[in-house]
């Protein structure tokens, strides 16, 4: 990957950086230690401590060596679709649904093997069976109880327009997880009313580079409230050892604050290690590795294997109450661009 590509601005604690449960070589059927003479290259824009922790366990149960390159979602696969069949990527694995739509409606994804799309419900992959889902996430809102009270909490997201919100929200409009916040209001709501929110938390947020940058403000007391993907807070939380200032408020009733993104991956058609790619796909969705994904305290993030509790920080995923809302209809992220930079927010 080209310089271009910026960095992932999520550094992980040290602490975060150890993972718990048995080795997964021991407990994937098809896993084989055997040393294999291939190396995959991942493009990945999910958290790197994460990624580690599952290439290395990969390597150690199939042998296949990976070769990961790390970025923002966008820009990574702004790239994939520059370098179309050239693409030196064997995987792509992100945080985020519409990046994925992206590469399938241009054609540069290779279908999925239909025993790993089994693996996880059907909602959560593509409709084409060109990419699957591996893990969710959930939007909410960090507050702070010192500065605002539970009964005073919003019902619903866009009630964050109102005036009396002013400089008690923060945002990350620049961050990859809010896009598809933005692409959840116009599929919902419609344009206009996607483009007055904006306008709305354009006069009444404070803006931070990144959900981390959101959720330290609101721990520390410097602003009320911040909209973020539930992991953060979680990490947070471990990171200080319980001892965070901040909660966390769901939303509820189907409204657009409650979103659920979908952390997935795909195979390129382009890849010349199809067969090794497919094994790495079918990897993340194994409930082995979905166990220990869920167990360890580094990534946060909803199992999407049936079965498979979630990491006991986490409110349990059937007590969420999200929008109806599939990958399809989130789209591709480009409408959400456009919409943050006519509300002036990018």
């Amino acid at each position: 990957m080209s310089p271009s590509v910026k960095a992932v601005r999520r550094p992980a604690a040290a602490a975060c950086a150890v993972l718990v449960a048995a080795p997964i070589a021991a407990m994937v059927p098809w896993a084989s230690p055997a040393a294999v003479a291939e190396t995959l290259t991942l493009y990945s824009a999910q958290h790197p401590q994460m990624v580690d922790g599952i290439t290395a366990d990969f390597t150690k149960a199939t042998g296949i060596k990976v070769r990961t390159r790390e970025g923002e979602a966008p820009e990574i696969a702004s790239q994939i679709v520059q370098e179309g069949a050239a693409s030196p990527a064997d995987i792509f694995f992100t945080e985020n649904s519409p990046e994925l739509v992206l590469l399938d409606e241009k054609g540069l994804l290779a279908p999925v093997d239909t025993s790993t799309l089994a693996a996880v419900p059907a909602r959560d992959s593509a409709a084409s069976g060109d990419w699957v889902g591996v893990l969710a996430r959930e939007n909410v809102l960090a507050y702070d109880p010192e500065l605002i009270k539970p009964d005073q909490l919003p019902q619903s997201l866009l009630d964050l327009a109102r005036p009396e919100w002013k400089g008690r929200i923060a945002i990350a409009p620049s961050d990859a997880d809010f896009l598809p916040l933005v692409a959840a209001i116009v599929q919902l709501k419609g344009r206009e009313t996607a483009l007055a929110w904006l306008r709305a938390m354009k006069t009444n947020a404070q803006v931070f580079d990144d959900d981390e940058g959101v959720v330290a403000a609101v721990d520390r007391g410097a602003v009320a409230t911040g909209i973020i993907n539930n992991y953060y807070w979680a990490r947070l939380h471990r990171e200080k050892g319980g001892a965070t200032k901040s909660e966390i408020h769901h939303f509820a009733g189907g409204d657009v604050g409650g979103l659920i993104n979908i952390s997935g991956a795909a195979v390129l058609k382009s890849s010349r290690h199809q067969a090794a790619a497919q094994k790495f796909l079918a990897f993340l969705v194994s409930r082995p590795l979905q166990t220990k994904l869920a167990q360890q305290n580094v990534g946060f993030e909803y199992p999407l294997a049936p079965g498979v509790p979630a990491n006991t920080l986490l409110k349990p995923f059937d007590q969420l109450h999200p929008p109806t809302l599939s990958a399809s209809e989130l789209g591709d992220d480009q409408e959400s661009a456009k919409l943050l930079r006519e509300a002036g927010l990018l």
